[in-house]
């Protein structure tokens, strides 16, 4: 009985282990993708992130170039690198964080393995709200940057989403229950810069927390908080 506990135990450490090797592959990956759009240094950003040290950085970077997926520069993904991370893409004003953007963002990031946030501009905004934001676009940008379900968040382009979207290309672009954008606008946008890429629009499970029924109730006086 004894033997068979202790044999089943190794496995499950097996397992364990398999799985937090693949998962620091994946980070280490991911973190290769958005140094691409950033410009940072993905080395330094792992070692700031104190994910694995020098020395395992080396013999992973080693071992993802092997297997194509890195580059020899060790710097960027190779193509099967690039489309082995399922990239996610969300946007959107953010100016009041509640629990309906929460809820969203979990359900976003879960159907992937990075997700990118866009923020609306302060023009943007106001076309899209009618009114200024309460918080800068950079304001809104750190506060998403914030968010540990985050891994980037990014400032839009004004007048042409799909700036960022070429930018970015991600292999799903996330639509809250009540974005004003239409899936087939979104499609079409996409195959004109031939990028194939899947529109989900997600529900959420307290539809009663959205920003538009918190400016309905409170009006004006939440922007004198």
């Amino acid at each position: 009985m004894n033997l068979k506990c202790n044999i089943i135990n190794k496995l499950k450490s097996r397992s364990k282990g398999k799985k937090t090797l693949k998962q620091i592959e994946n980070k280490i990956l991911s973190t290769l993708y958005l140094s691409e759009i950033t410009g940072e240094n993905p080395i330094e950003k792992i070692l700031q992130n104190n994910m694995i040290s020098e020395k395992q950085i080396s013999e992973k970077m080693e071992k993802l170039t092997q297997d194509n997926l890195v580059n020899q520069d060790e710097m960027t993904l190779t193509e099967m690198g690039r489309e082995s991370l399922r990239v996610v893409l969300a946007g959107g004003v953010f100016d009041i964080i509640h629990p309906g953007h929460i809820s969203t963002l979990n359900a976003a990031k879960a159907l992937g393995d990075v997700l990118v946030v866009v923020v609306a501009t302060d023009n943007t905004a106001v076309k899209m709200k009618k009114r200024r934001p309460i918080h800068s676009q950079e304001q809104r940008q750190e506060l998403v940057n914030s968010l540990s379900v985050v891994d980037l968040c990014l400032i839009g382009q004004e007048n042409d989403i799909f700036k960022t979207v070429n930018l970015v290309k991600p292999q799903i672009i996330a639509l809250g229950y009540d974005q004003v954008h239409q899936e087939q606008f979104i499609t079409e946008g996409c195959k004109k810069i031939k990028l194939d890429a899947k529109v989900a629009r997600l529900q959420s499970p307290i539809p009663e927390s959205s920003s538009s029924k918190i400016e309905k109730e409170y009006g004006e006086s939440i922007h004198g908080i």
